[in-house]
């Protein structure tokens, strides 16, 4: 097997780099440069490249996730009249535990603007330690959390949204639409430096029935333990 696979390599190899021969050595390492970039960079795409675009509606609405409170719990059962907010997180992110205080605050802001919350932990490669099912129940009884916060099992809602980062965050209106995806604000690593709370001003925006003025941020945090 390891020499079938050797010569398609090889002569793929061939078909790139022999013409470089005939370049001079600047142009040559020029253009392996620009290659390898491109093979690197190809590579190692994120989930994000497939991304839940603005304007979609909820995916995998009415999948089952079991809920810290012990039973089973759908994005359309969290949904409320005004709208739903989705944010995947977990219990041990240093960039979700830096932003609990923020995540708290916007999920009681959007709770009572009418707008159901769910928290999603996809982790799923530290579901037998640390985001264990038992220590979500611990980590939400801790937090005080009075919203779902749910297993999203072998990460199907993740990879539905095409999240990629904890804490990620995702707003539809009361028609169900994606208005906003990204970052609770525009300052992950220091709260006192915040100059503008996307996530707040989505909410508001939306419930006036104004466009939304940025609709996409950057999310920063951990990357999702997927299996």
């Amino acid at each position: 097997m390891k020499g079938q696979n050797a010569r398609p390599t090889a002569n793929f190899l061939n078909k790139i780099f022999g013409p470089l021969r005939k370049c001079s050595g600047m142009k040559t390492k020029l253009l392996v440069a620009i290659i390898c970039s491109a093979v690197f960079f190809s590579a190692f795409r994120t989930v994000g490249d497939g991304e839940l675009p603005i304007g979609a509606g909820i995916p995998k609405a009415n999948v089952k996730m079991k809920d810290v409170s012990g039973k089973e719990v759908t994005l359309s059962d969290a949904k409320k009249e005004n709208g739903l907010l989705v944010m995947f997180t977990c219990n041990t992110c240093p960039y979700v535990i830096r932003n609990q205080e923020r995540t708290k605050q916007i999920c009681e802001y959007a709770a009572t603007k009418g707008i159901g919350v769910i928290l999603l932990n996809s982790n799923e490669e530290q579901r037998n330690s640390d985001d264990s099912f038992d220590e979500m129940k611990s980590y939400a009884r801790e937090q005080g959390y009075h919203w779902f916060y749910a297993v999203d099992s072998k990460n199907e809602l993740a990879d539905a949204f095409g999240a990629s980062r904890t804490p990620e965050c995702y707003l539809f209106d009361k028609s169900g639409k994606l208005v906003y995806h990204g970052a609770i604000d525009d300052n992950p690593a220091d709260e006192t430096r915040v100059k503008r709370k996307h996530l707040q001003q989505a909410i508001d925006e939306a419930l006036s029935g104004k466009e939304i003025t940025v609709k996409t941020t950057r999310s920063v945090g951990c990357g999702i333990k997927r299996i």
